[in-house]
């Protein structure tokens, strides 16, 4: 296992305390460990485990996987989608349900993504694609069914729309 990176991952905490608006002692008792000790793990001098990184992220809404990058504990290969994920929980500005909906349509765009690079790859140029928007499909699907576009994403496509065609607009 890789050494662990306490001094960044100390910094990255507190970074990501204070954008949530909770002190020291909110986010300990959030997290279940003590004041001093998230105060130690905050300045690097302590090295917390895997559990109570768990822990803290769930306190702080972030992804665990983000914070054991930080530390050292995860390779960096999927570093942007964690961080991608990460903003995207700690959207203040969004409700739960929406975070959600919200990380449903990133999965099925990247799986969408990892599919057609597959194809292209086991293909190797014999097919192009159909430009019939697979995945705008995909992904009005997948918000429809976690309750529609139209909650989700204030003047996005609506479930049936596409996400390249924006609705028609009435004519005055």
């Amino acid at each position: 296992m890789a050494s662990l990176n306490v001094g960044n991952l100390g910094e990255y905490l507190r970074e990501q305390r204070r954008s949530a608006q909770l002190s020291l002692r909110q986010l300990a008792d959030a997290a279940g460990v003590s004041n001093p000790y998230l105060s130690q793990i905050e300045r690097g001098l302590r090295k917390p485990s895997a559990d109570i990184l768990q822990q803290l992220a769930k306190a702080l809404r972030i992804s665990a996987e983000t914070l054991y990058v930080q530390a050292g504990m995860l390779d960096e290969r999927g570093r942007d989608e964690l961080e991608t994920r990460a903003v995207i929980l700690a959207d203040p500005s969004i409700n739960e349900r929406q975070k959600q909906v919200l990380l449903q349509i990133y999965e099925s765009f990247r799986k969408e993504n990892a599919l057609d690079t597959e194809s292209a790859e086991s293909t190797e140029g014999t097919e192009s694609t159909d430009g019939t928007g697979t995945a705008e499909r995909t992904a009005g699907a997948d918000a429809a069914a976690a309750g529609g576009f139209e909650d989700t994403v204030a003047d996005g496509p609506t479930a049936g729309g596409s996400a390249a065609t924006p609705p028609a607009k009435p004519s005055h």
